[in-house]
């Protein structure tokens, strides 16, 4: 009887076990932190085309469409889906995210794009050396104010490039070190305007 009661345990601890997929479908709404960017919108002037002031490269193309759901570890069932948003923050010259909800908790990435100039972090806890690239982060998975998420930015295309992963879940890895593997992607795909 011991034995019997031994090896059904031992077989509902192996099918309850170890391995689980996540499965995701891309979801619009709000999936955001204030950045914490330092870089403001440039503000009119006579000349919109100064040395103070320059003018975006628009020959970058869309950065957006470098990113792809087959780049994020997220399991979504359409890999082939576009952002669930794009151009949403006015203050830059591309925005976009990419949204899905594991376990009721919203998680992903979004990328905001500025020609141009770069786009500096208010406050940074690290960095990490991406391809010869500073990739400068402020870890917020501790910050009870905000959903935990890191914020990352770089010098990218001939301006400056924002990352914003927001994961809850703990499924996915490190938050920053996800946010680094989508520069890592950016960067292989870096247009050269």
């Amino acid at each position: 009887m011991r034995r019997l009661v031994l090896s059904l345990l031992v077989a509902a601890l192996g099918v309850s076990g170890c391995a689980y997929k996540v499965n995701g479908t891309p979801v619009a709404g709000v999936l955001d932190v204030d950045p914490p960017f330092s870089s403001a919108p440039p503000t009119p002037t006579s000349n919109p085309t100064s040395a103070s002031n320059p003018k975006p490269d628009r020959n970058v193309g869309d950065i957006c469409k470098l990113l792809t759901w087959r780049d994020l570890p997220y399991d979504v069932r359409d890999k082939a889906a576009p952002p669930t948003e794009t151009g949403y923050d006015p203050s830059f010259d591309q925005s976009c995210k990419w949204q899905t909800s594991v376990d009721k908790l919203d998680v992903g990435v979004t990328l905001r794009f500025r020609g141009g100039r770069p786009i500096s972090l208010d406050t940074s806890n690290g960095s990490f050396d991406v391809g010869g690239r500073k990739l400068t982060y402020f870890d917020r998975t501790t910050d009870t104010s905000v959903q935990p998420s890191c914020v990352l930015v770089m010098d990218y295309a001939g301006g400056g490039i924002g990352i914003i992963v927001i994961d809850g879940s703990a499924r996915f890895g490190a938050i920053c070190d996800q946010g680094k593997k989508v520069a890592e992607v950016l960067l292989a795909k870096e247009p050269k305007g």
